[in-house]
């Protein structure tokens, strides 16, 4: 990418108008997008175990596909209750899937679009096991609304929500604050990967002086000090993550292939993930730089991850603490079985009813 091209990214920046983009879009059109993969399907297993090697170029490649990103906990029919009972507004569901859907699911159901890998990622990247390549195709989807949210399938609404929880004219809900990546985490090398994305083709100062009301307001809270011991550094170096779903307009997946689709293509010809990928957060990142965002509280959610989280998670679902929470799945988790009876527990205690979803 020449130097010339980059300057264009940044004169371009000012030529968008939220108004126009919000005149392209049914103002009541959000849809919702989950990935999800059944670990425990002996014929998706088979197929993994076709491509599958045991080089690891590291060993966070290793740790990237261990049993802990595959199994299944049981909470999806959980999904689809919150979904109808806190989100009756959505338009649409996406739900992509490698092959496999539940038994249980309805499949006629008029809101609902299963949609098969092969029918959105482009052929040259298929079979695919890696996540990122997955997500950082969404945009392909068929009949995909201009305005989405995305959910990994650890990810649940525990709460009413409305559309403006997620966008607000036009623009999609976020938290645009600083936070240096946290290098203890196991997993971070896609959010570092970002960054080198984000610092090639935006400048700090210029993004936040462009738009200071949506980098300090009040509604970050006492996150928004993160931000100000960060501004005197030169160049981005992190993002504060809630890992929560995230909402997004296709026209920035676009964007970012036209601009970085050679870093794209990189990531989404690995069958596997590898410590070179970047992931779906570069588009939420993108959306920061180009002030194509509307600022959010980041106490709308929650993640938590590991077993000593599990009490306090638990807790905060059945007292519906947050409007959607995650729990990412850890491999510190031993006793698989009595910690997916404890998660299931309470989410059944907030959705009990069987939803229209599901084939009784």
């Amino acid at each position: 990418m020449t130097l010339g091209v980059v300057r264009k990214v940044y004169e371009n920046m000012d030529h968008f108008d939220s108004k126009e983009i919000d005149k392209s879009m049914d103002s009541t059109s959000v849809d919702f997008v989950i990935t999800w993969v059944d670990g425990d399907d002996a014929v998706w297993k088979a197929e993994k175990a076709k491509y599958q090697y045991d080089n690891y170029e590291t060993g966070l490649a290793k740790w990237n596909d261990g049993s802990a990103r595959y199994r299944e906990w049981g909470t999806l029919r959980y999904w689809f209750r919150g979904v109808e009972a806190y989100a009756p507004w959505v338009n649409k569901i996406h739900f992509v899937t490698w092959g496999h859907v539940p038994a249980w699911l309805n499949k006629e159901h008029p809101k609902l679009n299963i949609i098969y890998h092969h029918k959105y990622i482009p052929a040259q990247y298929l079979p695919t096991f890696n996540s990122h390549c997955i997500e950082l195709n969404l945009h392909r989807i068929p009949g995909l609304s201009e305005r989405f949210v995305y959910f990994n399938d650890d990810m649940l609404l525990t709460a009413p929500t409305i559309s403006i929880d997620f966008f607000k004219k036009g623009l999609p809900c976020g938290s645009a604050i600083l936070s240096p990546v946290d290098m203890t985490q196991n997993g971070i090398r896609a959010e570092i990967n970002d960054l080198y994305v984000i610092n090639r083709f935006f400048i700090k100062n210029k993004v936040i002086v462009k738009d200071p009301l949506k980098w300090f307001t009040p509604c970050y809270g006492k996150q928004l000090l993160k931000t100000l011991l960060l501004m005197p550094f030169h160049r981005f170096s992190g993002f504060y993550i809630l890992h929560i779903p995230g909402s997004y307009l296709k026209q920035t997946f676009s964007n970012v292939w036209d601009i970085a689709g050679d870093i794209l293509d990189d990531t989404c010809k690995h069958r596997f993930r590898t410590s070179t990928d970047v992931n779906q957060w570069l588009f939420e990142y993108w959306q920061y730089a180009t002030g194509f965002f509307t600022p959010r509280s980041p106490s709308i959610g929650a993640m938590y991850e590991g077993l000593d989280t599990f009490d306090s998670m638990c807790t905060a679902i059945t007292n519906q603490k947050y409007k959607m929470i995650c729990f990412n799945d850890s491999c510190d988790i031993i006793d698989f079985i009595s910690a997916k009876e404890m998660v299931l527990s309470a989410f059944e205690k907030i959705l009990p009813d069987i939803s229209s979803f599901e084939i009784e």
